[in-house]
């Protein structure tokens, strides 16, 4: 079992930035990928950017360029980026983690609110 733990959400001004982070715990050597995800009140979760454990980036094409995904492997901690944070960007942001030997065990953190105001 992985556990994953974010902070760092919270409330900006248009423009500003926020870093989330995001600790996993527990079974670490089987996660394959991390990732962030959104989610909007009553609208389905969607992917924002993945990193895998060589380093593999992927992102969402409306954060491509302003967000950033990173992470520190001794520390089992991923990181997002978020600069030039627009108001349609406040959601729900959850940590993603891919486990297991094919990478189909899912695990989530508890969410983090981010805000971003006009």
């Amino acid at each position: 079992q992985v556990q994953l733990v974010e902070s760092g959400g919270g409330l900006v001004q248009a423009g500003g930035s926020l870093r989330l982070s995001c600790a996993a715990s527990g079974r670490v050597f089987s996660i394959k990928t991390m990732g962030w995800y959104r989610q909007a009140p009553g609208k389905q979760r969607e992917l924002v950017a993945t990193i895998t454990t060589p380093g593999m980036t992927n992102y969402a094409g409306d954060v491509r360029g302003r967000f950033t995904i990173s992470r520190d492997n001794a520390d089992n901690t991923v990181y997002l980026q978020m600069n030039s944070l627009k108001p349609e960007d406040t959601d729900v942001y959850y940590c993603n983690a891919k486990a297991g030997p094919w990478g189909r065990d899912d695990y989530w953190g508890q969410g983090t609110q981010v805000t971003v105001s006009s």
